[in-house]
């Protein structure tokens, strides 16, 4: 990947039910670019389980506690998707508030797959470009937002892809909004 993010601090939010590879596969590469990356949970959980293929995948740790996570102490904020993860994710309005903090802040905040549900309920898309799984985009768009069907939509701070294909493509956006 080429840049180096040394010295620059990634939260990424997920709890139970989040896509294996999407919370895996971009912290190998924004790690590999030299960030380091926090895995953020709420309900005091230790670990969290990935959601792989059609059943439970590997345990995560979790590096900080979500009520304990302010978003001054990172430069990005990453949301992995997963159909469980965001749907619970969405239900806890702490994990709304660390979004929101981070749209104020102006810090890049991702978001792929199912991922960008959260971004409805923090009131984040009316308005954006975005990108998401296919059966997120009436949500999206009945939300105030404007789909398109590519593998990375960046409208401003708002990051965000479609499926697991585009990690790549996905975790380079990031990587350049970082390098900025």
């Amino acid at each position: 990947m080429g840049t180096s993010l040394k010295g620059r601090k990634i939260a990424m939010l997920a709890t139970d039910g989040f896509e294996q590879s999407e919370l895996l596969e971009p912290r190998r590469l924004l790690e590999a670019a030299g960030a380091e990356v926090s895995v953020v949970a709420p309900g005091g959980a230790t670990e969290i389980r990935a959601w792989h293929n059609k059943d439970w995948g590997e345990t995560v740790f979790v590096d900080i506690a979500l009520d304990r996570a302010k978003a001054g102490n990172y430069d990005a904020l990453v949301l992995p998707g997963g159909v469980m993860n965001p749907d619970r994710l969405r239900l806890e309005p702490a994990a709304i508030a660390l979004i929101k903090a981070f749209a104020k802040s102006g810090k890049p905040l991702a978001a792929i797959c199912h991922g960008p549900w959260t971004l409805i309920d923090a009131g984040l898309v009316k308005g954006r470009k975005v990108t998401s799984w296919p059966s997120l985009r009436k949500d999206l768009e009945n939300a105030g937002a404007y789909w398109e069907d590519r593998e990375v939509v960046q409208d401003g701070q708002l990051i965000t892809s479609r499926k697991p294909d585009d990690i790549p493509a996905f975790a380079r956006t990031v990587i350049d909004a970082l390098a900025a």
